[in-house]
């Protein structure tokens, strides 16, 4: 195998890839020495051309700009690299960890060979509309743990070629009809771990040969009837972990081809009579759900099931399957099984259909914790036994008359139950949508104030976008009768207060998008009868203080978004009524410490982002009223000066990511224990490279990750990277923490490297 010599250069930040001489080529088939000097020429420029903060691979065209705390898509990523025999082209680019907010139109032009792109971790909040456009070689594309809340028609223009698309982690709370038009070619769509509570009709249209939808870890409660109605090639779907109270029958009937499915951790009571007719089904999974009781048929229109998955659920008992005759194994472990009499016709339909029952008896004492495959029909007695009580079939409401009217100048899709009057220069909101309207887009028009009763007839209603319309009242029962509404944008307007009354009749609201509005404090008060308010967004308003109230009501609120006020105090009883907070963005006030007394009681919170407030110190144990649930803290941009030895008490193996770059402190607390960190940033933080900070050294030497450490003093280590820094080399213990022996500041991620560090091998290096 032909070996190459490996050469780096630092000021460039590039690899270089030498290759040896050349075996003879007769000279009839050389080519001129011109084009040679050419192809040397040009390839050294691409390689020059490599951003500072980037490692660029030229033999695999590969670049690499990780954790780089980058604000812009970097617009010199070398484009062509010429080689002896041919020409190749910038084809994967790794920027996770930077910070990029918006990816606007055009970004990546400059790249129009790329086929993989990975934009994990990099805060993008907006995909502008051609974002991606010229990228039409792509085949993957990773954005997962950003902050996306929207997915318009616009969002994903230009990629025919992708195969695999990655969303995981976002809060993404909405998905437009449209927005996977243009991707005929994916075959994987990742939307685990979002928002999304409401699936439209045909939201996936234009997917004709994906076979794997991934919808896990979201809050769906919702699906239209023809959520599901474009997918003709799906194999796969996972609805697992969402919040669906019955099984869905209607939108699962169009997927004629999909043989796995996971409902498991829904909170689903009852499987009805022909619950679930799909025709090539062979793995169903209904674990972990609230099962009190299975229809003799619930399966019979699916005739290719074999496997059913019934784990962990509140079954007693269930009846003979009739119609599923092709089922060979059910699992029942974990359920209350009560192996009575009246379980005796199931137990014989196991033994007459040939199919593997796992799980136990819970009762009567005498047989419990016995197998069902050991019983024996004596041994199944009634006396003094009840029957287990025997659900109704939760009723379903009747669809709202839909009619076809539409209001003048707007355009309403029958097809996707949505109207639209966005951007018409209306003075008044219109009426007269068809009754069955599920998204409503009023953007861009001038209203000024939303009256009573401004939305008649639209009970169906799940979505509204009333953004820039230049809205400076919400008048009481402007909501009334929108009992479905789950979304309301209110973005860009001029409001400055609310009252409860104005959501008097919309009690199933979640999503509540507030932003850039004229807020001087939160609407005490406002949330009262909104008991299922998810999210409440009030970024970019002028917000001074988190008072007691303020948030009175919003006991189930998860994600409260603060960013760009001017918050200076938050009271210590201010988020008391927010018990089940998972995410607090506080990023770019004006809090001058650690709102420690807030944040008692808070024992759900995950994420905290504290970047760009003047905090200049941190104190003793500032975390821990969150240390047992924290796993994101964002400290970054903030000017902090110094940092307590024991700032980070209680916080440990569950942190996975910890932002600090752009601060002035020289050194930070041990951090030994941080064992689960999958980022840690530590940029343009001037750290004092003396013996003090060897631990520190030690330390980050045996992470397997990125963190961008360097030197700012003494003079002589200015620049150099802490963890390739000599200064070390003369402190006391050098030696002996060198060559590994004990060290109390190893991790447990140090002394178990991953075996893509034990190959060589390094993120930093290239896609794997």
């Amino acid at each position: 195998m032909e070996k190459r010599k490996v050469m780096r250069n630092p000021n460039q930040g590039v690899t270089l890839y030498v290759r040896p001489p050349a075996p003879q080529v007769p000279s009839d088939m050389r080519l001129p020495w011109g084009l040679l000097l050419l192809a040397a020429a040009l390839g050294g420029a691409a390689a020059a051309r490599c951003p500072a903060p980037c490692v660029c691979d030229n033999l695999r065209a590969h670049v690499l700009c990780l954790n780089g705390s980058l604000v812009a898509i970097p617009d010199t990523i070398p484009e062509v690299v010429f080689y002896l025999c041919g020409q190749q082209l910038t084809k994967k680019l790794d920027l996770r960890g930077n910070s990029f907010s918006v990816i606007p139109a055009g970004a990546f032009l400059a790249t129009p060979y790329l086929t993989h792109l990975d934009l994990q971790h990099c805060k993008v909040e907006r995909l502008e509309e051609g974002a991606f456009r010229g990228l039409g070689r792509l085949v993957y594309l990773n954005l997962a743990s950003n902050s996306i809340t929207l997915l318009y028609q616009e969002s994903l223009d230009g990629l025919s070629s992708l195969q695999q698309l990655i969303l995981e982690g976002n809060r993404i709370e909405e998905i437009q009809p449209g927005a996977f038009g243009h991707l005929g070619s994916l075959t994987v769509l990742d939307l685990r771990a979002n928002a999304l509570v409401y699936l439209p009709d045909m939201v996936f249209q234009g997917l004709q040969v994906l076979r794997w939808l991934r919808l896990s870890h979201n809050t769906l409660h919702v699906l239209g009837s023809e959520a599901f109605a474009a997918l003709p090639a799906l194999r796969r779907l996972s609805l697992d972990h969402n919040e669906l109270q019955a099984l869905p029958g209607e939108a699962l009937a169009r997927l004629d081809g999909a043989t796995r499915l996971d409902l498991g951790h829904n909170p689903i009571t009852y499987v009805a009579e022909e619950a679930l007719a799909m025709a090539s089904l062979r793995h169903l999974f209904l674990d972990h759900a609230s099962l009190q009781d299975v229809a003799p048929d619930a399966f019979a229109r699916s005739p290719q099931l074999r496997m059913l998955d019934l784990r962990e659920n509140q079954l007693q008992g269930l009846p003979p399957l009739a119609g599923a005759g092709g089922l060979a194994r059910v699992s029942l472990h974990g359920n209350p099984l009560l192996c009575s009499c009246l379980l005796r016709p199931f137990h014989n339909w196991l033994a007459r259909a040939r199919v593997q029952a796992e799980g136990a008896c819970a009762a009567p004492p005498a047989l419990r914790g016995r197998p069902l495959d050991s019983l024996k029909p004596p041994e199944m007695r009634c006396s003094r036994l009840r029957p287990p009580p025997n659900p109704t079939t939760p009723s379903e409401q009747p669809r709202a008359a839909s009619s076809r009217q539409c209001p003048r100048g707007c355009a309403c899709s029958s097809d996707f139950r949505h109207g639209s009057c966005a951007n018409r220069d209306l003075q008044e909101i219109p009426r007269e949508f068809p009754g069955d309207t599920r998204l409503l887009d009023l953007r861009q028009n001038t209203f000024r104030t939303v009256p009573p009763d401004a939305f008649p007839s639209l009970k169906e209603l799940v979505s509204l976008h009333l953004q820039s319309c230049g809205i400076r009242a919400l008048q009481p029962g402007a909501l009334r009768g929108l009992e479905s509404l789950v979304y309301l944008y209110l973005t860009d307007n001029h409001l400055s207060t609310l009252a409860a009354a104005a959501f008097e009749g919309a009690p199933q609201l979640a999503y509540l998008d507030l932003d850039r509005n004229a807020f001087t404090r939160v609407p005490a008060g406002a949330f009262q009868l909104l008991p299922n308010l998810i999210s409440l967004h009030l970024q970019h308003n002028a917000i001074r203080e988190l008072a007691e109230g303020d948030l009175a009501g919003a006991r189930g609120l998860r994600w409260l978004y603060l960013t760009g006020n001017a918050i200076r105090h938050i009271a210590p009883a201010a988020l008391a009524p927010a018990k089940m907070l998972e995410k607090l963005q506080l990023e770019g006030n004006h809090l001058v410490e650690v709102p420690t007394a807030a944040l008692r009681g808070l024992s759900a919170l995950s994420e905290l982002k504290l970047s760009r407030n003047p905090i200049k110190r941190m104190g003793d144990g500032v975390f821990l009223p969150v240390a047992s649930s924290l796993q994101h803290l964002y400290l970054d941009n903030m000017g902090l000066e110094e940092i307590s030895p024991r700032a980070f008490a209680g916080l440990g193996p569950k942190i996975r990511s910890l932002y600090l770059e752009s601060n002035k402190m020289s050194n930070i607390p041990n951090m030994s224990n941080f064992t689960g960190l999958e980022i840690l940033n530590l940029q343009d933080v001037p750290f004092h490279c003396d013996c003090h900070l060897l631990p520190l050294h030690r330390w980050i030497n045996k992470l397997n990750l990125r963190v961008g450490a360097t030197c700012g003093s003494p003079p002589e280590a200015r620049g150099l990277k802490v963890k390739l820094s000599t200064t070390f080399q003369t402190c006391p213990g050098w030696g002996r923490g060198e060559v590994g022996e004990a060290n109390p500041e190893k991790t447990a991620a140090a002394s178990k490297p991953s075996k893509k560090k034990r190959s060589g091998k390094s993120p930093a290096r290239g896609f794997n």
